[in-house]
């Protein structure tokens, strides 16, 4: 069943439905109405992560409206993905019909729970559409998921801790067990302990050559441990997880898809939030203190064949936007918007912003 909006953009949210039911639940379109079915995930029940993303703001940008030091973030934030517009896309493989984000406005203040989970996606998706130019390159390479550790801090110390880090960071790729690897992704993870300190950590995705497993180049986790702690200068043993990302061949030799596969989840893990969105709104004042302590700190490091994949210097709105990975299909350039609704805490149809189908 086909649906017009009032600005004629094609409403397809019943594909997939029987007669009956689309009968049964179709509402009408009004521009400043709501109806029971007119929410973004009644169109597309695989967007629901934008309402919980989008409230999750909602309550973060509400902190930083309590503090006047922040307010400039809380203005930024209240404007951040207000309006997303999307697009129907057809896959020529499957037929099926479905809605792809293609246009919304972001704020890229660092702990906005809604840009931090765009960017998690696009640094992923820049990754994947690398693989296979990496794998062409690296045919043999292996690869290493890596999480580095320190003890917990108190959040005011969360600074000097995170230097210290990176120092170690940069006397570990130095070490002569650091040499064989090809390239390298690091990320940093800062959550919150059950008595209010700091947990910094990184995680890293090494890429190394089959060598690496062999004879005196392998690295056992004892040797990490003792590695990272003498890096970090510290007088205990630090926490250090290592695991080798093992593809799980169909016949034969691993091919792109199997080591794609296999890597989805260390990829995943390395790129995730910088911080979980429950440790954001758990304790206002520890949350305003970790804005303090992280300013103006990149979170993201690349190097050696990796250096350049993530592209961490380039992002813009389109970039987000499209950050669930190129399209499967072309569109006819109509856009069916959808509004933030703040009381709702939820998204739902904005006809009056929709855009009219192009040529």
């Amino acid at each position: 069943m086909e649906v017009l909006a009032p600005s004629c953009v094609k409403d397809k949210r019943y594909i997939g439905s029987s007669p009956a039911k689309q009968a049964a639940t179709a509402a009408p379109l009004g521009d400043s109405h709501t109806t029971a079915a007119d929410g973004l995930t009644d169109y597309s029940p695989s967007d629901a992560p934008w309402d919980t993303h989008r409230a999750i703001a909602d309550d973060v940008g509400g902190i930083y409206a309590g503090a006047v030091e922040f307010e400039r973030y809380a203005a930024r934030m209240d404007a951040c993905s207000g309006v997303l517009r999307f697009g129907w896309v057809d896959t020529p493989e499957t037929g099926e019909t479905r809605l792809r984000l293609r246009e919304a406005h972001f704020c890229r203040v660092r702990h906005c729970p809604v840009c931090q989970w765009r960017r998690s996606l696009m640094w992923q998706a820049r990754f994947y559409q690398s693989l296979p130019k990496l794998v062409e390159e690296h045919p043999k390479a292996r690869w290493m998921f890596l999480t580095l550790t320190v003890r917990n801090c108190p959040i005011t110390e969360l600074g000097d801790t995170l230097t210290a880090m990176n120092a170690a960071w940069q006397r570990l790729i130095k070490r002569k067990e650091f040499q064989s690897v090809l390239g390298w992704v690091r990320t940093t993870e800062v959550t919150r302990g059950k008595d209010g300190s700091a947990h910094p950590h990184f995680h890293a995705l090494l890429m190394v050559p089959p060598s690496w497993f062999k004879g005196s180049k392998y690295v056992k986790h004892a040797k990490w441990v003792e590695l990272w702690g003498d890096c970090l200068r510290v007088d205990y043993a630090p926490n250090v997880d290592v695991r080798a990302v093992k593809p799980r061949a169909r016949s034969g030799e691993a091919c792109a898809d199997d080591v794609a596969a296999a890597l989805r989840g260390a990829v995943a893990e390395t790129l995730k939030y910088s911080t979980k969105p429950a440790d954001l709104v758990a304790d206002e004042s520890w949350f305003l203190e970790l804005t303090r302590q992280t300013h103006r700190r990149r979170f993201v490091a690349t190097g050696g064949a990796l250096k350049d994949v993530l592209k961490v210097d380039e992002e813009t709105d389109a970039d987000l936007a499209l950050a669930d990975g190129p399209a499967d299909g072309e569109d006819d350039g109509s856009r069916l918007a959808f509004s933030w609704r703040r009381a709702d805490r939820r998204y739902r149809r904005e006809p009056r912003a929709d855009k009219q189908p192009t040529g």
